[in-house]
């Protein structure tokens, strides 16, 4: 794959993007707030959903955070602000929560897989970002919590994309008590793929990235619609529905390639590449 690297800066470098060997890196660079999920940070990552979405050349996401915590959810000191506001501020507190609703759905809608890479901590809407993600790969000593009901708030929205993503016991369980589980345990839940000593962290979210970057990029993105297309239907519609999205694929130039040399035991010469 040829090399092509870049690098974006957006919102004075609240997001910093660097691009090689067709993966997207995306780095929340607010270390003193913990990555917190601020209106700006909200509008930096909306910026780069909607670029990465018309980015024909990007074959995987990642995810990442710098300082001490990947994402510790929402910024509270904005929130608070809010409510200063008229009625409330229950205009203002809603906008944020579909703005940050619609970021977390359009990471989910992208055609290329999105992997989260996390350390420190993952809270509230940051342990929100990572069951949105389509994989996660976490260090070791990372913790992961939807705690806001420890300050009387309840993770509604990040219990959204958690309960689809772990069990609804073990959900709720977090969502009630507010505790942190380690990295180890969020992999039994599945809410991460895998964790890993911390000093390997990068380079086990790369190995993963890399191998995801070398298939078909058409196929993978084709197959990562129909994921979640067909986990919202009926077993007979899923079935039908997944039918025609093979009959879409097969009908692939590239696929066809790729059948083709398989069976003749050769490397693919895809027109994508």
């Amino acid at each position: 794959m040829a090399r092509n690297r870049r690098k974006d800066k957006s919102m004075d470098d609240l997001l910093l993007r660097d691009d090689a060997d067709g993966i997207a890196t995306l780095t929340l660079n607010a270390p003193a707030r913990l990555n917190a999920l601020s209106d700006e940070m909200l509008t930096a990552l909306q910026n780069q959903i909607d670029l990465l979405a018309q980015d024909s050349t990007t074959r995987v996401v990642i995810l990442r955070g710098t300082g001490r915590a990947f994402c510790a959810g929402h910024d509270l000191k904005q929130m608070q602000a809010k409510r200063a506001e008229a009625d409330g501020g229950a205009a203002a507190l809603k906008t944020l929560f579909d703005r940050c609703a619609a970021m977390m759905m359009g990471l989910q809608a992208l055609p290329q897989p999105v992997i989260a890479q996390v350390h420190g901590i993952a809270t509230a809407a940051g342990c929100q970002l990572v069951a949105t993600a389509d994989l996660a790969v976490a260090a070791r000593s990372t913790r992961f919590g939807v705690n806001g009901v420890n300050i009387g708030l309840f993770c509604s929205t990040p219990m959204v994309a958690l309960s689809r993503t772990i069990g609804r016991k073990a959900a709720f369980e977090m969502l009630t008590t507010g505790e942190m589980i380690p990295a180890e345990r969020a992999a039994e839940l599945g809410l991460i793929n895998h964790a890993v000593p911390d000093a390997e962290l990068q380079s086990a979210t790369r190995a993963l990235a890399d191998r995801i970057a070398g298939k078909l990029r058409a196929a993978v993105s084709i197959g990562k619609r129909a994921f979640y297309d067909q986990a919202e239907l009926r077993l007979a519609d899923a079935y039908a529905y997944t039918g025609e999205v093979m009959v879409q694929n097969i009908g692939l130039r590239d696929t066809d390639e790729g059948i083709n040399a398989f069976l003749e035991k050769r490397a693919p010469d895809w027109a994508e590449d």
